[in-house]
């Protein structure tokens, strides 16, 4: 009999692995840590929909409203929304809520596949503002605060910004000039903080030190934090925060009951509440448990001379940083980025050594390895991941030869045209020259290097097939190597 999808989670689950990925909590023990022990006992029973008492989300009076002002003092801003479909529904929502049908908007060229979508729902031209690459581990680091006052000159028709800080890599754009920047124009300021939603707390609780602020604390008009990815909610929670005077919030609200479920899941909201009450009760132990353990490792890895984990961006010649800090970038460093190409080991591999120990990783770029902490981390994790780090560079000793390292170069998009109305299905060999109809996305971490609209030059089909030559998924291209472009007249 084939496995069923429950006989793999709960066989996952009986391997009682590592966690360095999503969702935050890291599985049951932080709950029944701070007394929710019960409620996950009772899941099931606790399935319900919106009968007398249990609140509306989309006209939240009672309960629901509570947890919703929880979130806004939590966050320190005007109002938060309980979001039930993940940041991606809340991106959606804030845009169409800032950008008028057929209107423009600035954003950075690496956002979330989800705001892409949300350009075909409106019909919105985007305006790309394009991230420094850091050459040194071929990833994207963050957009200059130049980049987006040049584009608010060039398109001052343009009726918001919106990029994401920080990255999947943990590299935080500096926030507060850009918002300042977007101000000046009077426009507002969206950020996908998906990645992002535990920056706050460590500042609030006396952690901040060594973090870069939050986009709410550096002005940020509309914020859409994942609580999932990182605190303590179940996956596909997510609260927006609201703190502007330039956006029509019931314009925004409309447009949230727009994209969002008709039925909310109520075990999503409880979480939500739960992680609020986990934050409010115990927010200043459990950041600084979560920073001491975080150095911990930093400072302990020092001792692997076969590693290199990236603490920081060093500024070069021709590339500024975010902040600059000593000439650092600000970084999130919860999101620990490994590198063990010195003994010729890439990510791909780290990530399957590292899977043979039974400690799973979020995702890997080129000699790259993203290790995403969450709230539910402990430092005997933290302790098995070094032990692990450390037995493989002891096998790599003598067995494995140097390699090369390797910039990763990511070609530049195409020329921008009208998203296609008519479109067809093409083998990816034939696909040079043609309009691309929807995103091409290597997944993780979903962020499209070819967008609708842009031209598939001769070096994007090339850097596709080499993607899928060892063996990295593309979304966007089928089972059969066929892509999605608009249909020739």
């Amino acid at each position: 009999m084939k496995e069923m999808l429950k006989d793999f989670l709960i066989n996952h689950a009986d391997k009682h692995t590592v966690s360095y990925h999503m969702p935050g909590h890291k599985g049951s023990a932080i709950y029944k840590k701070y007394g929710y022990g019960e409620f996950l006992e009772r899941f099931m029973d606790c399935d319900i929909t919106e009968i007398p008492g249990a609140d509306n989300l989309f006209q939240a009076e009672g309960l629901l409203k509570e947890v919703q002002e929880k979130y806004a003092r939590l966050y320190d801003v005007e109002r938060s929304y309980l979001q039930i479909n993940g940041t991606s529904g809340g991106l959606i929502a804030a845009i169409l809520a800032c950008v008028p049908q057929g209107g423009k908007i600035i954003m950075a060229r690496n956002c979330h596949k989800s705001v892409f979508n949300a350009l075909t729902l409106g019909n919105i031209k985007p305006i790309y503002a394009h991230p420094a690459i850091i050459d040194e581990y071929g990833i994207t680091g963050p957009i200059q605060v130049s980049e987006v006052e040049r584009l608010l000159e060039e398109a001052p028709d343009a009726e918001a910004v919106i990029l994401p800080s920080p990255n999947y890599y943990g590299i935080c754009s500096d926030i507060k000039a850009i918002s300042e920047a977007v101000h000046k124009k009077g426009k507002p300021l969206i950020v996908d903080q998906a990645h992002g939603a535990h920056l706050h707390f460590f500042n609030k609780f006396g952690q901040g030190r060594d973090m870069p602020p939050s986009a709410e604390e550096a002005g940020a008009d509309i914020t859409v934090n994942s609580i999932h990815k990182t605190l303590a909610s179940f996956t596909q929670s997510a609260v927006l925060d609201f703190n502007t005077d330039i956006v029509d919030r019931y314009v925004l609200e409309d447009k949230l009951q727009a994209v969002q479920s008709t039925s909310p899941s109520y075990i999503l909201m409880a979480g939500l509440e739960i992680n609020a009450e986990i934050l409010e009760n115990h927010g200043p132990e459990t950041m600084k448990q979560w920073k001491e353990n975080i150095e911990w490792f930093y400072n302990k890895s020092a001792e692997i001379k076969e590693l290199k984990v990236m603490r920081e961006i060093k500024k070069t010649e021709n590339r500024s940083c975010a902040r600059e800090k000593n000439g650092t970038a600000d970084m999130d460093i919860t999101k620990i980025n490994l590198d063990m190409s010195s003994c010729g080991i890439d990510g791909a591999k780290l990530e399957e050594l590292l899977i043979e120990k039974n400690i799973y990783t979020e995702l890997y770029t080129g000699n790259i390895l993203m290790c995403m902490t969450g709230i539910g981390n402990t430092r005997e994790d933290l302790q098995k991941l070094f032990d692990a780090l450390r037995d493989i560079a002891k096998q790599a000793k003598g067995t494995v030869s140097k390699t090369k390292k390797t910039k990763v170069e990511i070609p530049s998009p195409g020329r921008l045209f009208p998203v296609p109305g008519v479109k067809e299905y093409v083998d990816l060999g034939h696909a040079t020259g043609r309009v691309c109809a929807s995103s091409l996305i290597p997944y993780p971490p979903g962020v499209p290097f070819v967008c609708p609209g842009e031209e598939i030059t001769e070096e994007i089909a090339d850097y596709i097939k080499s993607l899928r030559d060892v063996g990295e998924k593309v979304v966007g291209v089928n089972d059969k190597g066929m892509i999605l472009v608009g249909k020739k007249e």
